[in-house]
Parts: structure tokens; C-alpha cells; sequence
């Protein structure tokens, strides 16, 4: 990349800070069990797992809150979180950094959705969910939307972090979409849920996600013009942004879609990735950048954080440097 080119996406770069970005999605807790596997269970042929540590922290859409928090963003949060000693556990987490935690609505039936993965000599063995997926009830959407109705208006951007844990429904997109008026809005979609999120900024599916969505295979570069021309005629969004692994990334808006190569050198895990994109995209918008510039900037970060092993954040000086260095 060239210096000014840098310099530029820079510049981008450090008006992240104290840009306010309303973070709605399924808010879960990962925890980790890590031990040694040294013999084969007699009672099954599994291994036997001993455990030597424990940790939890939070995951789903609060990893997205996590790397806005990283990049100087400050952060409100909202969602559904059970009554319950992993809700205590992630509210904790997320205003030990300063997350706004006004707009979560507490649902004593519904539980905190957990995942637990047993790691193994570095390995994950199984991973073990608590969830529920049925749609959250029209009752708990519209105190989610009263709730944000007090906080809308001090907000840059609205990011919607979908896993399909129920909390999206259309009642709630449709409410928070029309709170947000002509805000930011940008999507981490699942595809069943795509259609709910009409005239979004920027939707970001993976390419899995995309083919399923748009209902067609993505083999060829024709392909993924295809598709994003379906995505963006059953959005209505401004920009579709097809997150491809190891084939980079592509951007389509209104004129020639625009495909942005990988800069990862190594790949030891995309755990979080996607998480990452939406994050940087959308903090980039915040701050002035074009599609194209917001996109460059978000592959450079996806590329930096699947090159370790987790889930990774980074901070605007890490960022910078990691511009610096393409």
C-alpha cells in the first residue's frame, strides 16, 4: 500500500474514539474448560478430560461489543439475558468495560445463552450449548424498543449482530429501524433473518451465508455479483459486503462490485472474524470513509486477527500498524 494511500486509511483510523455505537444481537457467555487428555474413558470411547482451568467471557454479539470497546468506541448494548448466574457473570464482564447495559432486558424464563467448549492439548473435544432459540414474545421486543427509544438519538451507528437465538425478530428490526431513521445501520445477518433487515447501510454475510440467502451457489466471480444483486434487492441496503476467507472479501453497491484480496499471511483460526468486520466497517462509516476505504480497513483487521489463535481484539495502534505494514 502506498505511504499517502496509509495515511489515509489512518487518519480514518483515529476518529474511531468515542464514536457511539448502539450494539443490538444475542448476547451470550463463551466459557472454556482446558485440560490434558491422557487415556481413553472405559466406560465410552471418548477421551477423559482433565481439567487444569476454567475461564468464561462474553461472546455472540458482545464479542462485536468487545472490539468496538478495543478500538475506543464507546459501546450500549441491547438484548435478552436470562436471571441467572451467567447473566450475572457477562453483565460484569461488560461494564467492568464501561458498556452501556441499559437497553438489555432481563427474561427470567428465558435463560443466558452458554457455550462451553472442553479444549484439549489445544484442540477443542466437544462443545456443549444452553440456549434458546424460539422468538423472543412481542411483549419483551417492545421494551427492548422503549428502551432504545431513550438512547437513539445520542447513537452514530447501529450494528445488529444476528446468531438466530430469537432475539431479531421483525417486530424489533422493523421498531429499532425506524428509531435509527437515516443513522448507520449495518447488519452481521444470519439467512433465514435477511429480509427483516430492509434499507440497512451495509449487510456482511459470509459466503455461506450469502449462497443460502440469495438461494444459488457462489463459485465464480459472476456468482457473487449475482448474488449480492439478490441480497441487495431483498434488503434494500446501500452495500453488501461478502466476507470470502482465503478469496478476501467483495463489496457491491450501486456501481462495479469491488473484490478486496486477503492480506492474511497465516490463517490459525476465524473464530471472530466476522465479528471483527462488522465492528471496523462500521466504526469506519462513523468516521467519513467511503465503502471501499471502511472495507479495506476492515480486511486488514480480519487479516491481523485470524493470523492468532482465540478470539481477538485489537486497539487503534495495532490497527495502524498493521495499515502501516500492506
Amino acid at each position: 500500500m502506498k505511504k499517502k494511500a496509509a495515511s489515509e486509511l489512518n487518519k480514518i483510523v483515529k476518529k474511531f474514539r468515542n464514536k457511539k455505537v448502539l450494539v443490538v444481537g444475542d448476547l451470550m457467555l463463551d466459557q472454556y474448560i482446558w485440560g490434558k487428555v491422557s487415556r481413553i474413558s472405559p466406560e465410552a470411547p471418548i477421551p477423559v478430560v482433565d481439567v487444569t482451568r476454567e475461564d468464561s467471557k462474553p461472546g455472540g454479539a458482545a464479542n462485536v461489543i468487545l472490539n468496538l470497546v478495543s478500538l475506543g468506541a464507546k459501546v450500549y448494548a441491547a438484548g435478552v439475558i436470562g436471571r441467572d448466574d451467567n447473566a450475572s457473570k457477562l453483565t460484569a464482564c461488560l461494564k467492568k468495560e464501561n458498556v452501556n447495559m441499559s437497553a438489555v432486558v432481563t427474561d427470567a424464563v428465558r435463560p443466558t445463552t452458554v457455550k462451553t467448549r472442553v479444549i484439549a492439548h489445544s484442540q477443542q473435544v466437544v462443545r456443549i450449548d444452553k440456549e434458546h432459540k424460539t422468538d423472543i414474545p412481542p411483549k419483551t421486543a417492545r421494551a427492548i424498543i422503549a428502551k432504545i427509544a431513550g438512547i437513539i438519538d445520542d447513537m452514530d451507528a447501529v450494528i445488529f449482530s444476528d446468531y438466530d437465538k430469537g432475539l431479531l425478530t421483525g417486530e424489533l428490526v422493523s421498531g429499532i429501524m425506524a428509531a435509527a431513521g437515516k443513522k448507520i445501520v449495518t447488519v452481521d445477518p444470519k439467512p433465514s433473518n435477511m429480509a427483516i433487515f430492509r434499507n440497512a447501510t451495509l449487510i456482511s454475510p459470509n459466503k455461506k451465508e450469502a449462497a443460502e440467502a440469495s438461494g444459488m451457489a457462489i463459485e465464480t466471480e459472476q456468482d457473487v455479483i449475482t448474488a449480492s444483486g439478490i441480497l441487495k434487492e431483498i434488503t434494500g441496503s446501500k452495500a453488501v459486503l461478502i466476507t470470502r476467507g482465503e478469496e478476501g472479501m467483495s463489496l457491491f453497491t450501486d456501481g462495479p462490485i469491488i473484490t478486496i484480496p486477503t492480506v492474511a499471511r497465516e490463517v490459525f483460526d476465524v473464530t471472530g472474524a466476522g465479528d471483527t468486520v462488522i465492528s471496523v466497517v462500521t466504526l469506519a462509516l462513523c468516521a467519513g470513509a467511503s465503502f471501499e476505504q471502511a472495507c479495506i480497513i476492515s480486511n486488514i483487521a480480519a487479516g491481523r486477527v485470524v493470523a492468532e489463535v482465540g478470539v481477538v481484539t485489537l486497539s487503534p495502534k495495532e490497527l495502524e500498524a498493521a495499515i502501516n505494514e500492506k
